[in-house]
């Protein structure tokens, strides 16, 4: 279904931003054609893009990801084609690479120098080339014997070459209505020659230059988060058919096919373990640097690496249809969930430039001073407005994703940052979703270690929970288990089997002819499970279970009222007993015996008495209350499709610590946003009176233009610092 843009942002009747790109990409009747943009480098160049592509007939919707440097085009392919698209987003002042670079490898990693050693290089060089332009240009009186000695029509040759790309783009884009970032500088530059002044323009050109590096820039640095998570996508698979082992592009490879990772290679697909053992490091999907031993059986994601043993695996799903796949798309598109607040710098930004325009007209009817006015127009940095927001949304979560936490756009970054209830599901997110035996009661002469070694003897062929619980505390205390005999499973109650010459039955109250009064009453109201184990018809013992909580839960809520959150309670479909006991235990509330619809009718109630719920499940039976709460986290979401759709932030392992790490990113994301708005909203207005009060002259305007894109990347990079201290993130 379309969804229409939300106000505030750049509207156009035939391009319309789904917020679910499988939407867009599934649309029925018409063709998704994806291109790759190059040179964009703030959100006004995607809304070029988008409005260039929108307008040709035959293009129903377009969807631009700046970050992710492309466009998804949904169109008519007999009426448009990749040609004309690539003419029109030429003509719009952007590239469109050929065919042959459109799907070129992913190059490796990035690991430059440090982002903020970088900045100050550019910030020092800037600033050398402003001590110059003072030194040299003003106090010696360079500009002046320039003025007098070169011919007027020979410096202002050279400004117009100088600057004639930028001066081309500028009047491109004023034949479309467009205004670009440069647009008033060249309008400054062209005032200071009207005057005469050809060195002044030639400064202005020249910071023009400087500017539009440092935009490049700093566009890179916040898309390289992105572009290395993108870069660890494997490439080509080790196939295996009809015998014969040989590599294959990774687009030739199907599902069902039998692929062979070896040691020190990138497992390729999802997929699962046929045969072989493996240490395999997880941290590309789930951010967990400790590697997990997979074997038979075991579920394996595309961009692990294997590094000790060999696999053979069946593939299951490939490229973007694989887990990894999943996680760089919802990274990718995560800049189509706009949060309020950069709707708000987008408003900001449109009226900014007619309030400069009429300073500097004001400036020059009352003051009559042609460079003041020129110096108003060059300082005047709109684009920095453009920046403040999405380059610390683009920082933040490519920072959080290469450590396992999928946020899908700076909404609900915005809303987290400001979430003060807590919602959770109990099984599978507060436990582990496993009973584990918790309570060995023998009876008469029997030891604890015999009952629990007769009744793991006697489960050995059952496959339900509580068996497998029985047998993995064996298995825990080192037990020998003996062999079993004429195993028989009794539907609704247990099983039996012989062990060592007797008959032990394991199950529950309805195997006993008749049950002792008050044994396992306390355990029962504690909400465990209880298994009677009789030994030639003789009560023998009883064993208890319960599903058991996670180990750093507690500790993880602790954090989580320290960052805000004023209130947690666990929803849950178990029985009140069960839910008492566990809440207890966290010292949170509790609501027991909910449906699905009843966890959903919870989140509303609270929504509609003004709190900002955050509601925490496993993302499969909780999945409409992770929907419906303003930010739903699911846990563990890693190969779940329904997880990955369902949640507005998914955690790729069962972690709780990564709870309280993405408020506390929320919340640090937004103060640095804040910052760049301050920042940028206080740097313009300083300039301007300096400018329009004829303080700040033309050449030192342009100077200053360039400044605020590099304070703007300075204060962003923090985000992209992952520090973590006794388990918790805190930011740089």
């Amino acid at each position: 279904m379309l969804s229409p843009q939300t106000e505030g942002e750049p509207t156009n009747t035939a391009a319309v931003v789904y917020p679910n790109c499988d939407d867009f990409r599934n649309h029925a009747g018409l063709q998704t054609l994806e291109l790759r943009v190059v040179g964009m480098d703030c959100a006004e160049c995607a809304h070029h893009v988008q409005t260039a592509l929108a307008a040709l007939p035959g293009v129903a919707e377009v969807q631009v990801l700046l970050a992710a440097e492309k466009a998804l085009v949904r169109l008519d392919p007999q009426s448009v084609d990749r040609q004309t698209l690539a003419q029109a987003v030429e003509a719009a002042g952007y590239h469109v690479p050929t065919d042959a670079t459109q799907h070129a490898p992913n190059a490796p990693p990035h690991h430059g120098p440090n982002v903020a050693n970088q900045v100050l290089t550019l910030f020092g060089l800037v600033f050398g080339a402003v001590l110059l332009v003072v030194v040299l240009g003003e106090w010696l009186g360079l500009f002046a014997a320039l003025t007098a000695q070169v011919p007027f029509w020979l410096g202002a040759a050279l400004v117009i070459l100088a600057g004639w790309s930028l001066f081309a783009n500028v009047l491109r884009a004023a034949r479309r209505g467009q205004v670009l970032a440069h647009t008033l500088m060249s309008l400054g530059a062209l005032a200071a020659l009207v005057v005469g002044e050809w060195p002044t323009a030639a400064v202005v050109v020249f910071f023009m230059r400087i500017g539009e590096y440092a935009e490049q820039f700093t566009a890179a640095r916040a898309r390289r988060a992105v572009r290395n998570l993108t870069a660890l996508a494997p490439q080509q698979a080790r196939i295996e058919r009809e015998g014969t082992t040989f590599m294959l592009p990774l687009h030739e490879v199907q599902p069902g096919d039998l692929v062979i990772v070896r040691p020190g290679e990138q497992i390729p697909v999802d997929g699962e373990v046929l045969t072989g053992q493996a240490t395999v490091n997880q941290a590309a999907i789930t951010g967990e640097s400790m590697p997990i031993e997979a074997m038979p059986g075991t579920p394996v994601f595309a961009a692990s690496i294997i590094q000790f043993g060999s696999l053979r695996l069946r593939a299951t799903r490939i490229g973007a249809d694989s887990t990894f796949g999943k996680v760089i798309r919802l990274v990718e598109e995560a800049e189509t969930h706009r949060a309020e607040v950069q709707r708000l710098a987008d408003r900001f930004s449109a009226w900014y430039l007619p309030v400069v325009i009429l300073v500097a007209l004001l400036t020059f009817i009352l003051r009559g001073d042609a460079l003041a006015t020129a110096a108003v127009l060059v300082v005047a940095c709109s684009c920095a407005f453009a920046l403040a927001t999405p380059i610390a949304m683009l920082a933040s979560i490519g920072a959080a994703a290469k450590h396992g936490l999928m946020i899908k756009g700076g909404k609900y970054i915005e809303q987290l940052a400001r979430a003060d209830l807590l919602l959770v599901d109990k099984t599978g997110t507060l436990t582990l979703g496993r009973p584990q035996l918790t309570d060995v009661l023998p009876l008469a002469t029997w030891s604890s270690d015999e009952l629990l070694a007769l009744a793991a003897a006697a489960e050995e062929g059952s496959e339900h929970p509580l068996a497998e619980a029985v047998r993995h505390a064996a298995h825990a205390r080192g037990l020998q288990v003996p062999e079993a005999a004429h195993f028989s499973a009794i539907p609704g109650q247990g099983v039996r089997a012989i062990v060592s010459g007797q008959q032990i039955a394991v199950g529950n109250a309805r195997m006993l002819q008749r049950l002792p009064p008050e044994i396992g009453n306390e355990l029962a109201t504690q909400g465990k499970s209880l298994l009677y184990v009789t030994i030639d018809g003789q009560l023998a013992g009883l064993l208890a279970a319960a599903d058991t909580l996670r180990p750093e839960v507690a500790a993880a809520l602790e954090r989580a009222r320290g960052l805000g959150i004023k209130r947690i309670e666990m929803l849950t479909g178990d029985n009140a007993a069960v839910a008492a006991t566990l809440a207890n235990e966290l010292t949170i509330d509790y609501r027991a015996d909910l449906l699905p619809e009843d966890k959903i009718a919870a989140v509303q109630a609270y929504q509609a008495e003004g709190y900002t719920v955050v509601m925490v499940g496993d993302g499969v039976n909780d999945a409409p209350a992770l929907a419906q709460a303003d930010i739903g986290i699911a846990m563990g979401a890693a190969g779940s499709d329904i997880a990955l759709e369902a949640a507005h932030i998914t955690l790729m392992r069962d972690d709780w610590r990564l709870v309280p790490q993405a408020l506390a990113i929320a919340q640090r994301t937004m103060g640095v946003i804040r910052l760049n708005l301050g920042f940028t909203a206080a740097y313009n207005l300083i300039g301007l009176s300096l400018a329009a009060s004829g303080i700040l002259p033309p050449m030192l305007a342009a100077a200053a233009q360039s400044l605020p894109d590099l304070g703007i990347l300075a204060n962003s990079s923090r985000l992209l610092k992952w520090r973590e201290e006794r388990g918790w993130y805190n930011g740089p």
